[in-house]
């Protein structure tokens, strides 16, 4: 039965990660079109998360968890928008790095990680469950 609640624990571990991801997902898809208010300002900035391994001392497993949610370094797009307050002496804007297919599909992997994660912890429950039924 330790094993069947190590999994669990795992499997919770991974489902709190990835919701992680879809939030930060979630705020990159809210903020694609955020430009900014005022002449050489920056627009939103894609973030990214990363995840590290660590070790869970009452377990003894490696669980994942979130290590940083850091600004994604690639460069902002330009759109030509002239009469647009935070438009440069040309005439373009700044417009967010965030690139809605990208994220899209972020977001598909995140879920289905996360339901992954969650058929686990239905799996182990029910084999838990049939285990204090034998038991009984």
């Amino acid at each position: 039965m330790g094993d069947m609640i190590k999994t669990l624990r795992l499997s919770a571990a991974g489902m709190k990660a990835q919701g992680n991801r879809l939030r930060v997902i979630a705020e990159n898809i809210a903020n694609a079109d955020s430009v900014a208010t005022s002449p050489g300002g920056t627009p939103y900035q894609r973030k990214v998360i990363t995840f590290k391994n660590e070790l869970d001392r009452a377990t003894g497993l490696d669980m994942v968890h979130v290590d940083k949610v850091l600004n994604d370094k690639s460069p902002f797009n330009k759109k030509y928008q002239p009469g647009h307050p935070a438009a440069d002496s040309d005439g373009y804007i700044l417009t967010p790095n965030v690139d809605s297919l990208i994220e899209m599909m972020d977001m598909r992997e995140a879920q289905r990680s996360y339901e992954a994660n969650l058929n686990m912890i239905k799996t182990s429950k029910r084999m838990l469950t049939e285990a204090i039924d034998i038991l009984r």
